[in-house]
């Protein structure tokens, strides 16, 4: 009877959530359904209106946000306005209005906000959801807590030519894996409520394709089959939609010959009507404006139209729809029910946001004190940094350096430079940045910090003075690469190589006979090997943030054992670019005489996708195929033992791959359709197992659709994507 009693209890509370929720639900339709109502055609074309506040970026930066505009409802949004006080007296402008819809305000918080974070391509190293979904989460708190309501990230485009700068914006060249970690970023920055006051919004960008431009020059133009598209740039689009995020945004780049600002197909029939996003779209800076440089409008007018109509709900800083909209509904070119969906959707969210009930609820000074730079956010970001490293290289017995080291000859001025550990696009406070020369510092070692080479020119200088310090020093820690200013936005290049100078830099250190340890640090996978082939130990930082040195450290003095693996390909030299691991077959495959290779360099890349060392070493064995005793909607399940079998406790990534053996569409060799991290301490084995469901056997065909194909296929698994065990196994 107490069984009984207690189902009957359990049910009539679900009975009273789903009524809750349907209640909410009904709440906020109700309410939105009226305000809009009320709304004239101006103030609804002010709601689809994004404007720039004190602090511009982008080709135009005059578009200011007008308090009196705001005051007379003519804005939806403020973009890259941050700080409790400024926030509030914006939005104590839009309280002025007649309907008092309170403003959203968004900024590019892309690696953390005042504390920095590592750039997104070097958190996707970690191969760590949890810890890039917290890491997220933390962002999204101390930006909340400056008052913002919402971010333009995560980008998930997938790239494969790292001459496009922007490759460290996002999660590398898998869509498998990028898919993975478009959905811990889109969880951690919105959580389970985007009314709580340490979430903000995420942007899914840039919709859709923008990782793929023709030569890797940035905004340019995009040219893939449907197919290809579907298989290998669309699924972290399409996991991020599906995880809930708040809103997207339209790519610069044209695909399939029309704007993405003004693709009907992606804006309307994918996003909104196939996958049932019901969330707002926003265009990129301008791109509205820039429809006229596509040649697909002739002027503002014609550029709102087609955009409007196309799907897109809010523009970003050009002028289009606010001088437009209105004569376009009048003059019956654009339906008042197009309008009204794109302002049903804006309004929606800042229902959600709880901007309606209170619009000062960002705006609170104390929990911006408490929360922004705090040293919860800094040991998350720590903790992230050490997991984005990647070990390249290790020979001799030189890492990790023992505890009793007592000096360091430390070389290079990235390691002293605040505003490059912060990397591109960041928002980080500069003056409060740990570099590798204050972290040794604070560890008690005796640094003998020397220049090496001018950070401008490149150029080798003061070539005695490195010498110096490298007499007084028992090893030597030289810190090359990238400039922040050498990726990201706008940075595309036409050679990725470090600069001659600084490889040969190493190879005059190595000469010296000291221990030499190298570090990469840059925002994009690039070419050096010179160093690559002189220097025994060699490990990539990547831009790090905040705790760049003591994560550094941390690894270099085993504190932390490195187990970062490589999200992109690494190539070995330009004329390989794009590179990517997930290549066809072709008729003629590679290796063979008469097949897919170059006659002046061999097809192989530096490092392979999913490449990473540790200071311990793991032997895979025991690879299985387990077709018994399965799961509904499992068809088999492989399993592997991992083994410790060096002198340390590490993590190891381990790493699954399928090949469809035959297929109706061409498919790659190989693809990326599972991982684990695991811990394992030394000389332990762990057997690790996968399911293998349609979600890893199957594809889209050339009309997007996901199809799974019965047949042979083969498994691979382990630590990165060329060293590998392989099973068959038939789908039947």
């Amino acid at each position: 009877m107490r069984k009984l009693l207690l189902l009957v209890w359990m049910i009539l509370m679900s009975l009273g959530a789903v009524a809750q929720k349907m209640s909410e639900k009904s709440l906020k339709n109700g309410y939105i359904s009226n305000l809009i109502k009320r709304m004239t055609l101006e103030e609804k074309a002010g709601q689809l209106w994004q404007v720039a506040g004190s602090f511009a970026t982008g080709p135009d930066g005059n578009n200011l946000g007008s308090l009196k505009a705001i005051a007379e409802g003519k804005v939806g949004s403020v973009l890259n306005v941050s700080g409790v006080k400024n926030i509030r007296k914006y939005q104590e402008a839009a309280m002025q209005s007649r309907l008092k819809i309170p403003l959203i305000f968004g900024m590019d918080v892309i690696h953390g906000f005042r504390t920095g974070f590592p750039i997104p391509l070097a958190e996707a190293s970690s191969f760590d959801q949890q810890e890039i979904q917290k890491g997220a989460r933390w962002t999204g708190t101390e930006a909340a807590a400056s008052g913002l309501n919402w971010t333009f990230a995560p980008m998930v485009d997938v790239g494969w030519d790292a001459r496009w700068g922007r490759v460290m914006e996002g999660a590398g060249e898998d869509p498998f894996y990028g898919s993975q970690v478009a959905v811990a970023r889109v969880k951690g920055l919105q959580g389970d409520d985007l009314a709580s006051t340490n979430t903000i919004m995420a942007c899914v960008k840039h919709f859709a394709g923008y990782g793929a431009p023709i030569a890797g020059k940035d905004y340019n133009s995009v040219d893939m089959s449907m197919g290809h598209f579907a298989n290998f740039y669309m699924p972290p689009y399409k996991a991020a939609a599906e995880a809930g995020a708040a809103t997207f945004m339209s790519a610069f780049n044209d695909f399939n010959n029309i704007p993405s600002t003004a693709n009907n197909f992606l804006l309307r029939s994918l996003l909104k009507e196939k996958w049932n996003f019901n969330g707002f779209i926003v265009s990129d800076w301008g791109s509205v404006g820039e429809l006229i440089n596509h040649r697909v409008a002739g002027n503002k007018k014609e550029a709102a139209n087609i955009a409007i109509m196309a799907g897109l709900d809010m523009e970003m800083v050009s002028n289009c729809y606010i001088e437009n909209l209105v004569d376009l509904v009048k003059e019956k070119k654009v339906s008042i029910n197009v309008v009204d969906d794109a302002v049903r959707r804006i309004l929606n969210k800042k229902y959600e946001l709880g901007l309606f009930e209170d619009p000062f609820r960002y705006c609170d000074e104390n929990r911006e004190k408490e929360f922004v730079e705090s040293a919860k956010s800094r040991e998350v970001a720590r903790s992230l940094s050490e997991r984005s490293i990647v070990l390249l290289k290790k020979q001799e017995n030189i890492l990790p350096f023992s505890k009793n080291l007592k000096s360091v000859a430390l070389i290079g001025p990235l390691a002293k430079s605040k505003k490059d550990m912060c990397g591109a696009w960041s928002t980080a406070n500069v003056n409060n940045v740990i570099t590798l020369y204050d972290a040794m510092k604070n560890r008690g070692v005796q640094v003998n910090y020397a220049q090496g080479y001018d950070l401008e020119s490149n150029q080798i200088v003061n070539y005695d003075s490195t010498l110096l310090a490298i007499e007084k020093s028992d090893v030597v820690v030289v810190a090359i690469g990238e400039r922040a200013s050498e990726s990201g936005e706008m940075r595309s290049k036409t050679d990725i190589s470090i600069a001659l100078q600084q490889q040969e830099l190493v190879s005059k250190l190595v000469k010296t006979g000291k221990p030499v340890v190298v570090l990469l640090m840059c925002g994009r996978p690039v070419i050096f090997n010179e160093v690559r082939d002189k220097a025994s130990n060699i490990l990539l930082t990547w831009w790090l943030g905040s705790e760049a040195g003591p994560a550094i450290c941390n690894v270099l003095w085993g504190d932390y054992n490195p187990s970062g693996k490589l999200p992109m390909t690494f190539p070995r030299n330009m004329g390989q670019i794009p590179i990517n691991y997930q290549y066809k077959s072709t008729g003629r495959p590679y290796p063979g005489d008469w097949s897919a290779k170059y006659i002046d360099s061999p097809v192989e890349p530096a490092y392979p996708f999913g490449y990473g060392l540790s200071y311990t070493t793991f032997k895979y064995s025991n690879l299985k195929v387990i077709s018994d005793n399965l799961n509904k909607g499992t068809h088999a399940k492989i399993s592997v033992d991992v083994t410790n079998t060096g002198q340390y406790d590490g993590e190891e990534v381990v790493q699954l791959y399928i090949r469809d053996e035959v297929a109706s569409v061409t498919r790659p060799i190989k693809e990326l359709k599972g991982f684990q991290k695991i811990n394992l301490k030394k000389g332990n084995t762990q057997t690790v197992v996968f399911d293998i469901t349609d979600n890893q056997l199957g594809f889209y065909d050339n009309n997007i659709n996901y199809i799974v194909e019965k047949g042979d296929f083969t498994v691979m698994v382990g630590g990165d994507s060329e060293n590998l065990s392989m099973k068959k196994f038939n789908l039947k």
